[in-house]
């Protein structure tokens, strides 16, 4: 990589910066970079030997950057109840700015459906590019394949980062963006929940987010790679609905996957065991013209088997698993259809019902839900209450939201917050770390 410092382990172990980053992912590289270009002295250290692991993962990587459908308060919103916590930061690196930010790295954007953008090239290492660049202007060092050992700590402050190796890394500031505990094969292994709970810390309960499902049912097998457009699907705990979705589902070998299905995950997560989902195939029609519509269909192809009647109104994979749940004689001719058989069938296609059986799991889950307690942290500049020079960006913090770019957003906005005050040589005493 042009001109940025990476460093080997046993370089000099007395030197001391202003700043010292904990994880190379979106909001480490952002804070370091901000940092950078302030003027401080910033080392950045990351346990692999690559930075931007997990980044260049993202959007089948593509890297959904961010998105441009709502302002700072809106776009808060989408984070629910914790999402007020990021209205500051929002407000001081919105949506826009970080898409201006990309653009005056020399990377090209494009808007997609639902204001998603990516960059123009399709490619998430162009991004990855802009954030070592920025790095690189502002002389940050990086300490690539650095495992981080602990974080010691005297009175209200950290004192030092020690590695594997017993070398120390000394500074006036410290900010963890290690991430949460998603894709773990990306190095993000839940370590800064452990030094944020040994600095006094309170970490909330981490659960997979954003990931896709497992179902009981064998039938999913049959459908595996089946993707529904526009579906309606609901989730149901104790015949109550609890939350929905409409948009795009995957079937998988075991399970559902797709943009709708992972955006109720958290909420799956919660309420297991116990969770029926429910999925409207034709969300567009009500039950009963869809029975009008079945029953000009029927007239139409009178004569034919049932098993050859539904190639207007279901997708094709979806056919033979439609007619096996209704119980119905597959070469029984069409005329014979009963009233109540045909009801059978509207009820299967607007309400396919499967059990939910368990989540994906950290391994396929997009972000972590849960994090280092948000009380503890003051939003105006990422600084902990606690500790008096320490800072947290990213996942790492208990915060999530919806696919779409938004949990990048909020990694471009705390990190760049973290960053910028980090990098203030004085602390506002109006901002005292509380005990």
């Amino acid at each position: 990589m042009r001109g940025l410092f990476y460093l080997d382990l046993c370089y000099n172990q007395f030197m001391k910066y202003d700043i010292a980053i904990i994880g190379g992912g979106p909001a480490g590289m952002m804070a370091a970079g901000r940092a950078g270009e302030l003027g401080a002295r910033v080392v950045l250290v990351e346990k692999n030997v690559n930075l931007g692991t997990k980044l260049l993962m993202t959007g089948n990587g593509r890297c959904n950057i961010t998105n441009l459908s709502d302002d700072p308060k809106g776009i808060a919103a989408k984070f629910g109840k914790n999402g007020r916590f990021l209205f500051s930061a929002l407000n001081l690196f919105s949506a826009g700015d970080a898409v201006a930010f990309f653009r005056s790295r020399g990377l090209e954007i494009k808007v997609e459906e639902q204001n998603k953008a990516y960059p123009a090239s399709d490619k998430a290492h162009d991004v990855l590019d802009a954030l070592q660049g920025y790095m690189e202007d502002g002389g940050v060092e990086i300490r690539s394949g650095s495992n981080v050992a602990d974080l010691e700590a005297s009175s209200n402050a950290v004192e030092y980062i020690k590695l594997e190796n017993g070398e120390k890394i000394e500074a006036d500031k410290f900010i963890i963006a290690t991430g949460g505990l998603s894709y773990p094969q990306s190095g993000s292994t839940g370590d800064g929940f452990n030094w944020a709970k040994k600095l006094g810390h309170s970490v909330s309960g981490l659960y997979p987010a954003l990931t896709p499902i497992i179902i009981e049912e064998g039938a999913v097998a049959d459908l595996e790679g089946l993707s529904l457009r526009n579906a309606d699907i609901s989730i149901y705990k104790n015949s109550k609905k609890i939350d929905s979705r409409r948009g795009e589902a995957i079937f998988t070998k075991n399970g559902m996957s797709g943009p709708a299905i992972i955006d109720l995950s958290k909420r799956i997560g919660k309420e297991l065991p116990g969770v029926i989902l429910k999925i409207d195939l034709k969300p567009e029609l009500d039950f009963d013209k869809l029975d009008k519509l079945m029953q000009q269909d029927f007239y139409v192809k009178k004569n034919k088997l049932f098993r050859n009647s539904f190639d207007r109104m279901l997708p094709k994979k979806m056919i033979p698993v439609v007619i096996r749940l209704s119980g119905i004689d597959p070469v029984k001719k069409v005329n014979s259809i009963s009233k109540d058989e045909r009801k059978k069938i509207l009820h299967l296609i607007k309400e396919f019902t499967l059990t939910v059986k368990s989540l994906a799991g950290f391994e396929k889950a997009v972000v972590t839900s849960g994090g280092v307690k948000l009380r503890e942290i003051d939003p105006r500049t990422m600084r902990s209450k606690i500790m008096s020079n320490l800072f947290f960006a990213g996942e790492i913090l208990d915060l999530d939201g919806p696919t779409g770019g938004f949990n990048l957003q909020m990694c471009w906005s705390t990190g760049r917050v973290a960053g910028e005050n980090a990098a203030k040589k004085r602390v506002d005493l109006t901002d005292r770390p509380e005990r």
